[in-house]
Parts: C-alpha cells; sequence; structure tokens
C-alpha cells in the first residue's frame, strides 16, 4: 500500500475543510443554551447534521466494513437499527421531548422520578456513551494507522486531539453545521465505493462469487470452515448470520439507545420548530441506509481480496501457503481504509479519507458533547457550566486514549451494540414512562429498575446466554417497573 501525494492533498483537504467548520462556528456560541442546543434556532438540515453527524461514525463506517469482512450483509443491521431508531424518534417522540422543557432526558427524569433517579442514569448512559466514544477512537486509530503506519497509541492520541479541537470550541453548532458538510461528503464517498466494488466485480453476484472463490478454492477453507456454497451463502448473504437472536438483538439495541443518547435529542431541541425536528430525524433516516449497505459491500470485497495477518499466521503454522493474489491486512478493521488507498483513484480516495476521519471525528465529537453535558447538567452542577463543559470533554477524551487499547481485539460495532445497549437499560425505559405515563409509577421502582436493568444487561454480555443481553436488561428494567405501578383506588 503507498499513500501517494494526492491521497495527501485530498486528505488534508477535507479536514481543512471541517475543521475551519468547527472554529467558525465558535462566533455562534455566545453562552450555555448555544453550546448545547444551538439556541432552538437550527434549520432542518442542521438537525440533520447534528443527529447524522453523531450517529454515522466509526461504527457504521469502518465498523460495518470490518463486521461485512466476516460476517456479510448482516453487518448492516447496524445502520438499518440506527434508520429505524430515527423514524420512531421523528414519530413518536420529537414533540414530547420538545414541551418537556428540558435540556436533557435524565432532567425529564428526575421531574418526575427524583434525584436519585438522575443521577444513577446519568452515570450509567455517560458509561454507555463513553464505551462508543472508545470505539470511535479505535476507528480513527486504524484509519491513522493505514494512512501513515504509526503505532497504535501515537493514533489514538491524534484521534482524540482533533475530536476535542473539534467540538470543545462550538459545542452543538459544530456538529449541527459540521455534521451537514459532513452528510454531502460522507453520501458521496460512500455511494462512490460501493460504485467502485460492483464495477470491479461486475454487480453483487460477482461479488458474491469471488467471496465463493476465495472461501471454498483458498487455503483459506480450513481456516473459516466453508465446505459448501451454502455454507457461505449462510454466512455472507443470510441477514441472521450470526444467529437471529444475535442480530435482532443488536438491531433493537441501536433503535433503543438511538431513543436514549443525550445527542440526537440535543439535535431535536435545537431545531426551530416541531416540524424542522422531525424532518432533520427523518433526513437521518433515509441517509444512513444506503451509506451502511455500500460499506457492507467494501467489506465483502476486502473478503474477496484480501487476508489479515492472523489468518495468515494460521495458515503458516498448518504448514500451508498464501493464496496467490491476495493483499495483506494487519487487522480487519483496516478493511474499509485500505480499500480506499488501494482501489480508488488517488485523489478521490484522498478525500474520501478525509471523509471518513471526518466521519468519525464528528461522531466521536458529537457523543463526547453529549456525554459532557449529562455530566455537567445532570451531576456536577457547577456554576460555570460552559467552562466545565470543556475541561470535561477533554478529560473524557483523555480517559479514552487510556481504554481504547485494551478493546483492541474485538469487533468495532460489538462497542457500538453494548453502547447502546448500556443507554437503553440507563434511560430508555425510565424517560418513556415520564414522557407518556407521568403519575403512574413509584420513583423507588423506577430508580431501582435503572440498575437493576443495567446489571442484568452486564451479567448477559460476560456470561454465555443463548439470547442477546438487550433482551435480559430490558425485561429487567420493565419488571422493576412494573413492581412500582400504581395501583388505582377502588
Amino acid at each position: 500500500m503507498t499513500i501517494s501525494f494526492y491521497h495527501i492533498l485530498g486528505l488534508v483537504l477535507s479536514i481543512l475543510l471541517i475543521e475551519v467548520v468547527g472554529i467558525l462556528s465558535v462566533r455562534k456560541v455566545k453562552n450555555e443554551n448555544d453550546f448545547n442546543t444551538g439556541g432552538g434556532k437550527a434549520g432542518t438540515w442542521v438537525v440533520a447534521g447534528t443527529i447524522i453527524g453523531t450517529l454515522v461514525g466509526g461504527q457504521s463506517t469502518v465498523g460495518t466494513a470490518q463486521l461485512a469482512f466476516s460476517f456479510g450483509i448482516s453487518a448492516w443491521w447496524f445502520t438499518m437499527g440506527m434508520a429505524l431508531g430515527c423514524v420512531v424518534l421523528a414519530i413518536g417522540y420529537v414533540i414530547p421531548l420538545r414541551r418537556s422543557g428540558s435540556t436533557t432526558l435524565l432532567e425529564i427524569v428526575r421531574k418526575e422520578y427524583g434525584r436519585k433517579a438522575e443521577i444513577s442514569g446519568s452515570l450509567l448512559c455517560s458509561f454507555g456513551m463513553f464505551i462508543s466514544i472508545i470505539a470511535q477512537v479505535l476507528s480513527a486509530s486504524a484509519l491513522l494507522m493505514t494512512i501513515f503506519s504509526i503505532k497504535f497509541w501515537v493514533a489514538a492520541v491524534i484521534s482524540a486531539i482533533i475530536m476535542t479541537l473539534y467540538v470543545v470550541f462550538g459545542g452543538l453548532w459544530s456538529a449541527g453545521i459540521g455534521g451537514v458538510v459532513k452528510i454531502i461528503l460522507l453520501c458521496l464517498s460512500a455511494l462512490a465505493a460501493g460504485a467502485i466494488v460492483l464495477f470491479l466485480t461486475k454487480g453483487y453476484s460477482g461479488l458474491i462469487d469471488s467471496v465463493r472463490h476465495i472461501l471454498l478454492c483458498t487455503d483459506i477453507q480450513s481456516i473459516d470452515g466453508m465446505y459448501s456454497v451454502h455454507d457461505v451463502n449462510m454466512k455472507y448473504q443470510y441477514p441472521f448470520a450470526r444467529g437471529v437472536s444475535k442480530d435482532v438483538g443488536s438491531c433493537i439495541s441501536v433503535i433503543l439507545g438511538v431513543l436514549s443518547t443525550q445527542t440526537y435529542a440535543q439535535g431535536i431541541w435545537s431545531g426551530r420548530a416541531d416540524s424542522v425536528a422531525r424532518k432533520g430525524a427523518l433526513i437521518s433516516a433515509l441517509i444512513s441506509i444506503p451509506i451502511g449497505f455500500a460499506c457492507v459491500l467494501v467489506g465483502m470485497y476486502m473478503r474477496a481480496n484480501y487476508i489479515t495477518v492472523e489468518e495468515l499466521n494460521a495458515l503458516t503454522i498448518m504448514g500451508k501457503d498464501m493464496p496467490e493474489g491476495l493483499g495483506i491486512m494487519t487487522s480487519s478493521a483496516q478493511a474499509f481504509p485500505m480499500f480506499v488507498t488501494n482501489h480508488m483513484p488517488k485523489f478521490l480516495g484522498g478525500i474520501v479519507l478525509g471523509t471518513l476521519l471526518i466521519t468519525i471525528i464528528i461522531g466521536g465529537s458529537g457523543l463526547t458533547l453529549g456525554a459532557s453535558t449529562i455530566l455537567v447538567k445532570d451531576v456536577f452542577k457547577p456554576n460555570n457550566k460552559l467552562l466545565i463543559s470543556r475541561l470535561t470533554i477533554v478529560g473524557i477524551q483523555i480517559i479514552a486514549i487510556i481504554i481504547a487499547s485494551s478493546f483492541s481485539g474485538r469487533y468495532i460495532n460489538d462497542l457500538g451494540f453494548l453502547s447502546m445497549g448500556l443507554r437503553t437499560t440507563a434511560t430508555f425505559v425510565p424517560l418513556t414512562l415520564a414522557l407518556f405515563f407521568p403519575g403512574k409509577f413509584r420513583p423507588k421502582w423506577v430508580f431501582i429498575s435503572i440498575i437493576f436493568g443495567t446489571a442484568c444487561l452486564i451479567i448477559a454480555e460476560i456470561t454465555p446466554m443463548p439470547i442477546d443481553s438487550i433482551y435480559v436488561g430490558l425485561t429487567g428494567s420493565i419488571v422493576c417497573c412494573l413492581m412500582g405501578l400504581k395501583k388505582k383506588p377502588i
């Protein structure tokens, strides 16, 4: 893999564009309200930019391509869940959220169920968002390592610094306006990548034939255990390749995670009218679907043409040679960036690399802003909220760098699913009850549901269970709340 001058030129121009947008956004931040919700002045595209700017991040691009490398079309569930979550947000939650008079989701919970529920939900929801921030750092690091051949810790530090600089000054306006620019660049980049895959393989059927060939007609067969066309189809064309419970549960995690995440609610609150906020959420849903599919195509193409270092080592141990004509990747997380550098026109490839980095930066920045807002407004409650918000953002990124290295062996999207699950058990049920069923449940049991539901999710995540952890966590949360249902007087 060779990075040319034109790759670097396209990449630098893309990054400069988005960073200039972030810096110019400082002029719109005159107070804490502008920083956190844009002052409620945003139009449809800024709302969409705020939502999709965070929603479509490293997990949706680099992570989806990585998962598609190993599991084919089932990698699409993350972005499908995002789209469905945005639709539910637009249809069911926009008006109740905007009429709540709050600026954080946990503030809504506090008004109905008290301070204990607010603090516990805030801490656990922030923890869930923090895991997603780690996934963004991992994605950005994989990209930077591919481009510059640098060590992981260097790439992680660079990624965190760029994320921090992007959002620490402009807040919501950076995430929103930058998100509009990102939507344009990302759509063009993803569609170009998907189109190139289909051109190189002569269509989707040609792509599948290429995957079948590499898995059935080479020594890789002995590693992946693919012994028939049926085996390949079940892994790469079956939408539930990781199991119905796992893939559907992952999709549900993302849907409910969207409804439980502070950053997306901030996008809704930033809209100047209910209709503007709803349209912004629906646009986000429409855009995320083709982006996810293009990333799936890229991941499957890389499976047909590349081998990882881990696979190569396994073949060597078995005394087998590397199949001819294949490239080598350090890890499957490099599937998307290596496709860009090796199979796209250089200047366009540079723009796409810059766009990918921008995508990850804005995604990580938006999540960091959301976590900071929750901690500052719901937990810390300082006098100088703007200063503490910025210091909290810096602190979150520093911790993310330190912890990210311990997760380097996991699928990036698995961290994304876990993150969404944690946000769901900590926020979704109490938030929904507060918005739609006020006065119906006892605060004590809602507080218990936050702790118990999250504990159930974590236990199910770390122990071998036949069903996805989101079902366990959500069930635990709902059962506790039902225990606190107020009986009607006779």
